[in-house]
């Protein structure tokens, strides 16, 4: 394990959601907001991987408060991010124009997530809501082209298949993981994954059938899509509290990382009987967001995350009177991190 670096990027901010560039290797973009994402404005923060550390390119302020960030990947400069007015906006990395490109407001709550189609043919978003609701759109975001409903609670994730042209996966507070078909517009398949609200979800790059789910049980499950009966596995269990972020690993099909409240990252592979690869305890707040670089030298030997932090907060958003969840960010902090791959069954 190499030594963490960063550095506080903007302390007026508080950072929600991190993603690597899929075209550029050093670029990172990060969703913040202020005074903990309650009250106040947010800010689209561009960031570069330096030998310093890491470095603030641009930022870009938003009126609310911003949940999520995903790279285009057919634009190297383009970005959608999510709002606490329930707005998703397009902005232009490489613009001097500090107003985003182009902004949506159909969704009633905040955004807490956005993600852009993986599939070739496909130039697709997906946005998921606090208000029940997720909303696929085209990057004119003039209109969301359908609205997908079914879910009883809160959509905390939403994520593309990267395999399946027009699917998505999503995960919400009532408990369940859903795939969605959007030609024809309905739930394929509702999954009881968990006892307690999923705070995320993610496809596996390797395997269309698997899909990750995390929660506020503490667990990570593993499901095979065609046999939803009960996880591929065991739950990976370890973390304290409930986990924010779940992701899987862009170069191994069973490897995944796993961020959460407890102050830790956690690699696993799924497949092996000691499935727990790496504890990564270097923080002294809670993880918020975690993302694989694309872009690793050697993909059998390094895997990069970028890391975020937050603290417990009970105070309640002024627009929706609703707690924002268990937990809200103190600080903004990047951090960065190469991790050796283990080899499967060690820990």
């Amino acid at each position: 394990m190499s030594p963490p670096s960063g550095q506080h990027l903007y302390p007026a901010r508080h950072g929600y959601a991190v993603e690597g560039s899929p075209f550029i290797p050093t670029r990172l973009a990060c969703a913040a907001s202020q005074y903990y994402g309650i009250a106040g404005s947010g800010t689209l923060l561009i960031l570069e991987e330096t030998e310093l550390g890491i470095a603030l390119v641009k930022s870009c302020e938003w009126s609310d408060g911003l949940f999520d960030v995903a790279w285009s990947e057919t634009n190297e400069n383009v970005l959608a991010a999510g709002g606490g007015d329930g707005s998703l906006q397009l902005w232009d990395s490489s613009s001097n124009h500090s107003a985003p490109l182009r902004v949506a407001r159909e969704h009633t709550q905040e955004v807490y997530s956005v993600h852009w189609s993986q599939t070739r043919g496909e130039n697709l978003l997906v946005s998921g809501s606090w208000d029940q609701t997720a909303k696929v759109w085209d990057p004119t975001l003039s209109k969301s082209l359908t609205t997908l409903k079914g879910h009883e609670g809160v959509i905390y994730s939403t994520v593309w298949s990267p395999h399946i042209p027009g699917c998505f996966a999503s995960a919400s507070g009532d408990g369940t993981l859903r795939v969605w078909d959007i030609k024809s517009a309905a739930c394929r398949l509702a999954i009881p994954a968990h006892k307690s609200e999923i705070l995320s979800c993610d496809w596996c790059k390797y395997d269309e059938h698997m899909v990750v789910t995390g929660a506020v049980d503490c667990s990570v499950c593993v499901w095979d899509l065609r046999n939803p009966r009960q996880p591929v596995c065991q739950p990976l269990v370890g973390h304290s509290y409930a986990i924010r972020r779940v992701k899987f690993s862009p170069f191994s099909r069973t490897v995944l990382a796993s961020c959460s409240y407890d102050f830790s990252v956690r690699f696993w592979d799924y497949s092996s009987s000691q499935p727990l690869l790496e504890t990564v305890e270097h923080h002294s707040e809670f993880v918020c967001g975690v993302d694989f670089s694309l872009h690793t030298p050697n993909q059998d030997q390094l895997l990069v995350l970028w890391t975020e932090t937050l603290e417990p907060c009970t105070h309640r958003r002024r627009s929706t009177g609703k707690y924002k969840g268990w937990f809200n960010l103190q600080y903004q902090k990047l951090t960065l991190w190469t991790l050796k791959q283990h080899s499967p069954g060690v820990s």
